[in-house]
């Protein structure tokens, strides 16, 4: 029953496991600028879209066991026609002009504010699926949500993802619509040992074009020595750094926003 359960799971895991950031534009047919913002509400979780953790492309992932106080910073992509239809991870159906998207750990379903770094244009969505699988991305939304946030073209956007209480207001306030300054980094590794930092950053000057810098930081009550390379211009560039750190043997490199 279990090796049946887990095969059940991996079937339903996110439509968006594999899916690009530029998925294909949808052919016309519905204004998604007058699809309205999720509404968070109460709601039961979801019976099948939050097991303890799961196996994806080797890697493994741990669901939260709560959303309360969860903020994220990074690059979001979207998802569309190639899974419109398709079951998610919580054993419902992908609408891509429905305000949902996908998150790797957050629990199904959760309700997030969804804000675009770059604009300032802020969006409300469901969480109901696991992903993106893709790249560096934090959060998959769909065509509609994209849309609205103003990434649908581009395939990819910086954005802040906030965890909204559905018991505390039926609505959540909006943040202020203006654009924040933010920064693009590659973080190649983080060590609890300054000397190994130290080492990969002196590696690292050697053969990159971007600045290459260690930051010492609290994490877990524990000092962690952060070596990040950057600012890079964008995403694109980003991604081929994250790249070309994996050809030097550099595992699990990360897009930092700040």
């Amino acid at each position: 029953m279990r090796c049946l359960a887990a095969l059940v799971w991996m079937a339903m895991l996110g439509a968006c496991g594999v899916a690009p950031e530029r998925d294909r534009q949808p052919a016309g047919g519905v204004d998604v600028s007058s699809v309205p913002d999720a509404v968070p509400r109460v709601e039961p979780r979801s019976r099948y879209g939050n097991p303890r953790s799961y196996v994806v492309h080797g890697k493994q992932y741990f669901t939260l066991a709560s959303a309360r106080g969860f903020t994220q910073r990074g690059v979001a992509s979207w998802y569309g026609p190639k899974f419109h239809g398709r079951r998610t991870s919580s054993g419902e159906t992908y609408d891509m002009y429905m305000m949902t998207a996908a998150h790797k750990t957050l629990p199904l379903p959760t309700y997030v504010s969804v804000q675009n770094l770059s604009t300032g244009a802020e969006i409300v969505v469901r969480v109901n699926d696991r992903g993106p699988f893709h790249g560096d991305r934090i959060i998959d939304l769909s065509y509609a949500a994209a849309h609205k946030l103003g990434i649908a073209r581009r395939g990819t956007g910086l954005v802040e993802v906030r965890a909204l209480d559905p018991g505390k207001a039926a609505r959540p306030a909006k943040r202020s619509r203006r654009s924040k300054p933010v920064k693009l980094f590659v973080q190649a590794g983080a060590f609890q040992a300054a000397e190994n930092a130290a080492k990969l950053q002196a590696r690292l000057k050697a053969t990159s074009r971007w600045p290459v810098r260690v930051l010492r930081a609290k994490s877990n009550g524990r000092i962690m020595y952060r070596v990040r390379l950057g600012p890079v211009p964008g995403v694109e560039e980003a991604d081929r750094v994250s790249t070309a750190l994996g050809s030097l043997g550099i595992q699990s490199p990360r897009i930092v926003v700040e």
